[in-house]
Order: structure tokens, then C-alpha cells, then sequence
């Protein structure tokens, strides 16, 4: 059980690292000289990187926002998940680390769409960078781990 406990906590890290690493790289769309994330477009001019905000369109600004949420949830229901270990009788089901799970796949899964569906197709040349597939990587991982905390029981 000991071991089952421990895989699943990896597996919650796992996401957990994926996330944070796909909002904060600067890599969601690349091509050329171009690289853009969720908060900055950047260019390389004459040997010099240049950055500058991220357009003030809703949909970026939506996209921000799911994947903020994706974090924020995939972190709380890592608390949740060892104060349940810790406080939950036994016998019991980890029903609120597994919403708190699911709803952080349904936000990275929500943001992923809207990025593939507005994003600006201004260059043939332009590609979804490795963050953007770390989001696609996270969901289905944070969506099984979710489905995971459901069937988890916990014994002594």
C-alpha cells in the first residue's frame, strides 16, 4: 500500500512540475526568429532578443487564466491529498483531492483548445513549441491521476 501511495504522490509531482513548466516556458508557438508563450512574443533582430507583451485579446488573456487555475488546483489537491492521508478515517475515499485533480485537467484541457483554435496562423512556418505539448502531456496524466484518487481507498 506504502508503495502505491508513494507512486501515485510521484505521479501528483509529475503534473505538478508539467504545469508550472508549461505556463512559464517561452515556447507554446515557434518559427523562424519568433518565439511566443502565454505572456510574451519575442524576435531575434540584428543578433538581439527582443520581448514584448502578449496581445490583450481574450483569448490569450483566457488561456492565462486556465492554466493559472490548472496550477493552482493541481497544488491544492496536493494538499488535500496529504491532509486526507493524514485526517481521513479509514476506509475512506479521497473524493476532494480527486475533484480538485479533474478540475486541473478540465483547465489545462479548456486552455490547450482555445490556444490550438485562436492562436494566430500568420506563418506557415510556425509550430506549437514543447510547452504547449507538456499542457497536452499533463492532461490526460492529471485526469488519470483524478480517476485514481476516486478508486483510492484508504487503509491502515
Amino acid at each position: 500500500m506504502l508503495l502505491i501511495l508513494l507512486g501515485v504522490l510521484v505521479m501528483h509531482l509529475i503534473i505538478l512540475v508539467l504545469l508550472i513548466v508549461s505556463t512559464a516556458a517561452s515556447a507554446w508557438s515557434v518559427g523562424g526568429d519568433n518565439t511566443s508563450d502565454l505572456w510574451y512574443s519575442c524576435m531575434t533582430i540584428n543578433g538581439g532578443y527582443h520581448c514584448k507583451p502578449a496581445s490583450n485579446e481574450d483569448w490569450i488573456q483566457a488561456v492565462q487564466a486556465l492554466m493559472i487555475l490548472s496550477v493552482l488546483f493541481c497544488f491544492f489537491s496536493l494538499l488535500a491529498f496529504v491532509f486526507q492521508l493524514f485526517k481521513l478515517v479509514k476506509g475512506g475515499r479521497f473524493f476532494f483531492t480527486a475533484i480538485f485533480q479533474i478540475l486541473a485537467s478540465l483547465f489545462v484541457m479548456c486552455a490547450a483548445i482555445i490556444y490550438t483554435v485562436m492562436s494566430p496562423d500568420d506563418s506557415s512556418s510556425r509550430q506549437f513549441g514543447y510547452a504547449y505539448v507538456l499542457a497536452w502531456v499533463a492532461f490526460p496524466l492529471s485526469l488519470i491521476s483524478g480517476l485514481i484518487y476516486i478508486i483510492l481507498r484508504k487503509k491502515e
